[in-house]
């Protein structure tokens, strides 16, 4: 019965774990025996069950109503397992390096707020990683709400805020305000944990207000917007030619009709230009002042000087930003990470360094420094200059722009929909971590979830050791039905 009851279980896991990574519902209108459609999980186990045998013998046996296995609470508990071990692989990940917290809110389709988490670190092998930590519904987005959420999830997850060294938010008052805002609060118990509001999302601010209050620019801006779209409208049209393949070539053949359109876009697209010839370099320099005038008010002035000590470490044109002493002021940001006998370490590695890496043929390509950490972990050098190293942590963990958020709620918006709008908010979450993390995910062996679910309460069987069963179509990895495992960088 043991063995049994192990290959049952994983073959419920392996049809959860599918929905799970493609985002699907698994409950059905009708789940009813004499439905025909019984929802996505009920569906699926079927379509299992009747293409091996072993799994249709134990799916199909007589089991006490109690112990089949297929209820909601053990998809629950299964999702929930999966979702705990792909949280405790990225925690692990981090481990004790230095990461940053990127947050931002917004309402579900059941108009409940919800907080999504991200964090960004820098991998053991130089990678970058953001990760999606966790979905938190928030009761409001007040200032004390959120930090109290944060604070759960740090305890929860043992996450320390001792390590943040970055913040990542929008420009909300109640997440970037100077005294009261969820910045100011975590800045009061970690001085170092610098906010960085999204510059994506500085950008378009300036160019919002710059145009709002000089109508010179807001045409400007109009015009270049209709250039881009009749080009674009262009572009397209040209792709919708027939096409004649002649020796191996395929080339385009526009018929009587895209010539006609082309020739009218071309006409109103001609009349954009001759309104935008309109402008003299004079008004181009009046636009470019206006929108660096409103980039300094922005932009703070903390936030300018770290980016700029932040170049320094550019490795484009043989390290050619390179400048000791103002990498030595990069250090005096951080006294928490850079103790005086350290920065005076450093100032011989840094000379040391740079003589190194510009006569290194590894280094010649280096494009940007995320594949410069990378390379430096390659060769080892991350061992010899630890210090600099460092550094280039630091600057890595830097939430420059929070797209990552913003795409966990388009996740959300695929998981939790209006047809799903009961879902409660750990079955969301559970759903979201397994979809957003497919990659981690697929690093993860079946038996510790099995293990995990085990240990979640007291089962009416025990699983027995995996040695004593010989299933070959249970997967050894999560990768389940028709997927392949990837490793995680």
């Amino acid at each position: 019965m043991e063995v049994e009851y192990r290959t049952h279980l994983t073959a419920v896991l392996d049809v959860t774990c599918f929905l799970l990574r493609q985002g699907l519902p698994f409950c059905g209108h009708d789940e009813s025996l004499s439905s025909l459609n019984k929802g996505n999980f009920h569906e699926l186990l079927e379509w299992y069950s009747l293409r091996n045998d072993k799994v249709f013998r134990v799916v199909n046996q007589n089991d006490p109503a109690n112990n089949q296995m297929t209820s909601s609470k053990i998809q629950k508990e299964l999702a929930n397992a999966c979702a705990t071990k792909i949280t405790c692989a990225i925690v692990d990940d981090i481990g004790d390096k230095y990461f940053s917290l990127m947050i931002d809110e917004t309402q579900d389709v059941s108009v409940k707020e919800q907080m999504g988490v991200v964090l960004r670190y820098v991998s053991k092998n130089g990678y970058v990683i953001e990760s999606f930590l966790a979905m938190v519904h928030v009761p409001d987005t007040s200032v004390i709400s959120l930090k109290n959420a944060i604070d759960c999830l740090f305890a929860k997850h043992r996450l320390s805020l001792s390590r943040l060294r970055g913040q990542g938010y929008d420009g909300a008052s109640n997440m970037r305000g100077e005294f009261n805002g969820l910045k100011a609060l975590v800045l009061k118990e970690n001085p170092y944990a610098r906010y960085i509001h999204c510059f994506a999302h500085q950008l378009q601010l300036v160019i919002v207000d710059v145009a709002k209050d000089n109508r010179i620019v807001s045409d400007f801006f109009q015009y270049v917007t209709m250039i881009v779209n009749a080009a674009g409208a262009l572009a397209k049209g040209k792709n919708n030619f027939g096409n004649i393949t002649m020796t191996g070539n395929t080339i385009p053949v526009p018929n009587m009709e895209d010539h006609m359109r082309i020739r009218g876009r071309s006409r109103r697209e001609g009349q954009v230009i001759t309104h935008f010839h309109h402008y003299r370099i004079e008004i181009f320099c009046e636009v470019i002042d206006l929108i660096a005038q409103e980039m300094q008010n922005r932009f703070p002035e903390t936030s300018t000087e770290l980016l700029l000590l932040l170049s320094c470490l550019d490795p484009r044109d043989s390290f050619s930003k390179f400048n000791i002493h103002k990498l030595l002021r990069l250090a005096e940001l951080y006294p928490e990470d850079f103790t005086m006998t350290e920065r005076m370490m450093l100032e011989d590695q840094l000379a040391t360094f740079i003589y190194d890496v510009r006569h290194d043929p590894d280094f010649i390509n280096v494009g940007e420094l995320g594949g410069f950490a990378r390379k430096m972990v390659e060769t080892g050098k991350h061992i010899i200059f630890p210090l600099i190293y460092l550094l280039i942590e630091l600057a890595l963990v830097l939430p420059i722009v929070t797209a990552s958020v913003e795409r966990v709620f388009s996740a959300m918006n695929i998981v939790k929909t209006d047809l799903c709008n009961k879902m409660g908010d750990e079955w969301m979450n559970d759903s979201l971590v397994v979809y957003i993390e497919r990659e981690v995910f697929a690093t993860i062996d079946n038996e510790a979830i099995l293990q995990r679910f085990q240990k979640m309460q007291t089962r009416r069987m025990q699983l027995p050791p995996l040695s004593l069963t010989h299933m070959p179509h249970i997967s050894s990895t999560n990768a389940g039905i028709g997927s392949s495992s990837s490793m995680h960088k």
